[in-house]
């Protein structure tokens, strides 16, 4: 029987939902390879959430004495782990902390890596890794050189958080090895950006635009119907870029994830870092003229036209 890790990341007392996402994912190919599945946490003493991935996973070994990220330490710590344990698969956040280590973890053991994956198959009794290609519009099926294990980084939000299985998994404390090489950087602290005049991470109905708006005069069109509709104003990074929008209205990996009942998205292509945000979403309902737009991939409805035309039409219903 073989082993699948799933490194824990997280961060102020709380497990990043990319993790759980992991686990659900590990789940499923434990099940069809009859391997173990291991979470491996490496963080302070007597982490809160330690009970949580107990029934998420077969076993979890626990690094005690790092209380803060560093991700020089995670790649010796792991290095250790995975030449004692042999798992056939590491899965490893595709986040600033999960890149910060990975590489150079897959330079140090010598095994293959494959970043930015959206889903991994078993084809032979090996893994495989799917990533997107040409901005979201193919998926690539990627094969590994033949090696004694294999690394993989995951999208946020490539697969559902949800627990699965009945695991009781079994705690396997390790201390922080004594001979870990100096480090040539210290945490410093945590700088999360401001809260704004709206939380968008708490709306039901978002309603939301992206560079086919057109222009800055355009966006309090839109802005208009989701007051109508008593929405909340949302949008794509390129909005934001733009400086059409403040920052906390952006949903994307580099702005925030949300969970609305019905995301409404006018003008908006849906490149993956925006998709990722809006996996939580009840139901996505897409305008773009682009009909090869990825957005239209992951929307429950779709609409081919002129978003104004849209909007305008909506207002009407709405008066």
């Amino acid at each position: 029987m073989g082993e699948i890790f799933v490194v824990v990341e997280h961060r102020k007392g709380e497990v990043r939902e990319v993790t759980y996402q992991m686990l659900w994912k590990a789940n499923d190919l434990c099940q069809k390879l009859s391997h173990t599945l291991t979470a491996v946490l490496i963080g302070g003493k007597d982490e809160p959430f330690l009970n949580e991935l107990k029934e998420r996973a077969d076993k979890v070994i626990v690094v005690e004495g790092l209380q803060n990220f560093n991700g020089d330490l995670y790649k010796e710590i792991l290095f250790r782990l995975i030449q004692e344990n042999k798992p056939l698969l590491t899965m490893v956040a595709h986040t600033p902390w999960g890149m910060d280590f990975a590489p150079s973890l897959s330079v140090k053991l010598g095994y293959p890596i494959v970043t930015d994956c959206v889903d991994v198959v078993i084809d032979s009794g090996k893994p495989k890794a799917v990533r997107q290609i040409y901005s979201g519009k193919l998926f690539s099926r990627v094969a590994f050189q033949e090696a004694a294990g294999y690394l993989i980084t995951i999208r946020s939000g490539a697969f559902p958080a949800e627990k699965v299985g009945e695991h009781k998994g079994e705690i396997v404390r390790k201390p922080m090895p004594a001979d870990l090489p100096q480090v040539g950087k210290q945490f410093v602290g945590f700088e999360d950006a401001g809260a704004g005049a709206v939380d968008i991470t708490q709306a039901e109905l978002l309603v939301s635009i992206g560079r086919g708006v057109g222009e800055a005069d355009k966006v309090p069109i839109v802005k208009e119907l989701a007051d109508k509709m008593k929405g909340v104003l949302s949008c794509s990074r390129p909005v934001v870029d733009k400086n059409w929008l403040p920052k906390y209205h952006q949903v994307g990996t580099s702005g925030k994830s949300v969970k609305p009942k019905v995301y409404l998205a006018f003008g908006i292509s849906g490149a993956f870092q925006h998709v990722a945000g809006i996996t939580g979403a009840g139901c996505v309902i897409a305008v773009n003229k682009d009909k090869k737009a990825p957005i239209f991939r992951v929307a429950d409805y779709g609409v081919v036209e002129d978003l104004f035309k849209v909007v305008d039409a909506l207002k009407a219903k709405l008066a």
